[in-house]
């Protein structure tokens, strides 16, 4: 790499400037006046030593991470030009640190009593996807819920074969025009010594690295999640105040419960619990020991409020008071014309019941983390998503930048789509949608269409229910992730394609390649019911789970959705569809009802409704026949049902043993055709005999 190396002299005005090299990475510039004999240091700079020629990559992933390692492992398989970009010195270095307590709080589900993978992979909350069968976190791990240590050896095999440059911190990041870049533009990074890369496409993976700061005066006093000891014996016989409500927070508590005199909790909104939300990033049960003390009058407890309208105060002793911005005055010291804030009453002042009234020896902030938009020059346009998701950057449906096209934002940042509604901002959920926007790159700039299955339109009963019986990514991006099924001009085939976002069906056709004809497409997703969810509901109601087939429609618990379009949704619909609804409402819609294994293959409650509903949509028999049933449909109908015409007609009919059609004759599914002509013989006398004969 080529580095600036220039000198420059001059003796303008009694002035010397020298610029010269240092070394590989920086040049000093030095610029004094010779005045007399004496030399006036005027300044000194460090500049960081560009390179003309960066290096470049078709594809640039930064972060080396759990969403960055899964994304290069499919460009990787797809034989793409790529680099991963990683500030530390090795993968998943998140890891090395947080949680601060170790315990991952991801599913760990060794055992399921099946043996397809696909299936087993709804229950593995930390492997990533991948051809490799060793790489399993199973494998890595017998705990239900992990330690954080495994989840490094399992990033670093991981990473093997994955082209990673280690130490490289990237600074900044802009974009710039060129007619020959696959999106009008490169982006350009530049890091911490200097070295410059250029890409045609830049997947951003660094996840959420900024603890997220709310300021309010005496905000300085609380310590923050990411710095705070965890040692116990730290917290002996302290008072201690939370500021936040999420797993970090009571991950926290948790750990000094024992040890404390009180925790007190301060959060702006109501405990969210994971199991009455079925969001994994609201407080699990293995965090959520406070809330026994609390409840049951053991001194610790939960306050709301919002923690701008906070304000702490410290005495000389050290103890720090909770107070309201109300409660402050401030004051003007006219010998040094400062401004400061202090305290004029507290709360428990007039109020003699106020909650927070005694002090507190500690302050600990866990409010969570934010993404880092620093290193992103104003020219990537990288905007903040709007409302709660402030924290995440803002992007389609595509996992693409709003308005930066070429940028993806893949693994735990990419949960700005589904935050507080599906599992993308987790390892079980990002690992599919990492894979949904590698198969919407490949078909943008590599014209690889999404990857589809073909069968005859008999089979597509059987496809749905391996699907929805199976399918790991479904199972967790529910509501964002679909799968589509596009039938055949003729209605005699199918393509199926899997894990499509859901959001991108008005524009399916030019990001997936597959086009759509008049008669139709069907969606299938899974979805929990639409008034089950939330920190207000009593989700443990008597008669909670609905039973009936006719009731599917109200089923609460996860359970499959088909939808059926004439023709794909436009975008206007998609913006108007109704609340907690994933698609716009369809031509036909039907629920599969819950149920509780999870196992939608029950003949009449299951099987039944779903061929009704798909016979009702195509209009046709989706049937299956044995051979003999449709070689008597062939002498008697016009029309034989497409099984039949796809089967029996093509020689690949389903040949019955005798066991099989007296099995048929005992249910009444077939006449014994046998027995009736076995009669018909003795009735019918042989030519050239008699009745008597016979």
């Amino acid at each position: 790499m080529l580095q600036m190396c220039v000198t420059l002299l001059s003796a303008c005005a009694g002035w010397f400037c020298c610029y010269t090299l240092c070394n590989r990475s920086f040049t000093w510039l030095i610029a004094y006046r010779m005045q007399q004999t004496k030399y006036i240091v005027f300044t000194l700079l460090l500049i960081p030593a560009v390179s003309f020629h960066p290096v470049y990559h078709d594809y640039c992933i930064l972060g080396a991470g759990p969403g960055g390692l899964q994304a290069a492992r499919f460009l990787k398989d797809s034989g793409r030009d790529y680099v991963v970009l990683e500030r530390n010195q090795s993968p998943g270095s998140f890891f090395l640190r947080f949680p601060r307590h170790r315990k991952l709080i991801s599913i760990n589900k060794k055992f399921t009593g099946r043996k397809n993978r696909e299936f087993n992979l709804r229950h593995d909350w930390n492997s990533l996807l991948s051809q490799d069968r060793n790489l399993l976190f199973g494998r890595y791990s017998s705990d239900f819920f992990p330690h954080a240590d495994d989840m490094l050896r399992y990033l670093q095999n991981f990473s093997a074969g994955i082209h990673v440059h280690y130490g490289v911190n990237i600074s900044r990041i802009q974009l710039k025009s060129s007619s020959v870049a696959w999106n009008g533009h490169f982006f350009f990074l530049l890091d911490q010594a200097g070295r410059a890369y250029q890409c045609s496409v830049l997947l951003v993976a660094t996840g959420l690295s900024l603890p997220h700061l709310v300021d309010f005066p005496g905000s300085e006093y609380a310590e923050g999640y990411e710095t705070v000891s965890t040692d116990p014996h730290n917290f002996m016989g302290q008072s201690v105040l939370i500021l936040g409500r999420g797993n970090s927070a009571f991950e926290t508590a948790e750990n000094i419960l024992g040890v404390t005199n009180f925790i007190h909790m301060l959060g702006r909104s109501r405990v969210r619990l994971s199991w009455a939300t079925h969001y994994v990033g609201d407080l699990r049960a293995i965090n959520n020991g406070l809330l026994d003390t609390y409840q049951l009058k053991s001194l610790d407890g939960l306050l709301e409020g919002d923690l701008s309208d906070l304000a702490l105060v410290r005495d000389e002793a050290g103890k720090v008071y909770v107070s309201h911005r109300h409660y402050l005055r401030r004051d003007t010291e006219p010998a040094g014309n400062k401004t400061g804030i202090t305290l004029s009453t507290l709360p428990q002042d007039d109020l003699d019941n106020f909650a927070a009234r005694e002090p507190y020896d500690r302050v600990i902030r866990c409010l969570g983390w934010s993404f880092d938009f620093s290193i992103f020059d104003r020219s990537v346009k990288l905007k903040p998503a709007t409302k709660q998701n402030r924290k995440y950057p803002w992007l389609t449906a595509s996992y693409e930048a709003r308005y930066t096209r070429g940028l993806f934002v893949v693994g735990t940042a990419s949960h700005a789509i589904d935050f507080r509604q599906s599992a993308g901002g987790f390892i079980h959920g990002f690992r599919y949608t990492a894979r949904a926007a590698h198969r919407l790159m490949e078909k943008r700039y590599h014209h690889v269409p999404w990857p589809v299955t073909h069968h005859p339109t008999s089979q597509l009963l059987n496809v749905l229910l391996r699907r929805l019986n199976e399918a790991s990514g479904l199972y967790q991006m529910f509501g964002v992730l679909a799968d589509v099924v596009i039938i055949g001009e003729d209605s005699q085939h199918f393509q199926y394609l899997e894990e499509v976002p859901a959001g991108i069906l008005p524009d399916f056709e030019q990001s997936t390649g597959r086009e759509v004809h008049d008669t139709g497409l069907f969606v299938l997703t899974m979805e929990y019911g639409k008034n089950f969810s939330g920190p207000d509901k009593d989700v443990f109601y008597y008669d909670r789970a609905i039973g009936e087939a006719r009731a599917a429609w109200q089923s609460n618990f996860l359970h499959p959705v088909v939808y059926y379009y004439r023709q794909l949704p436009t975008e206007q619909q998609m913006k108007l569809r109704p609340e907690h609804w994933p698609l716009p409402r369809p031509d036909r819609i039907h629920h599969v009802v819950e149920d509780f294994l999870t196992d939608w293959t029950g003949p009449n409650a299951h099987v039944l409704p779903l061929r009704r509903f798909l016979e009702n949509c195509l209009q046709m028999d989706l049937r299956a026949f044995y051979a003999e049933s449709c070689f008597l449909f062939a002498l008697t109908h016009r029309k034989l049902p497409i099984f039949c015409q796809q089967g029996y007609l093509r020689d690949q009919g389903l040949t019955g043993t005798e066991q099989l059609r007296l099995l048929s004759i005992e249910a009444g599914l077939m006449e014994d055709y046998k027995s009736r002509s076995h009669v018909a013989s003795f009735e019918r006398p042989h030519q050239g005999s008699t009745r008597d004969e016979l």
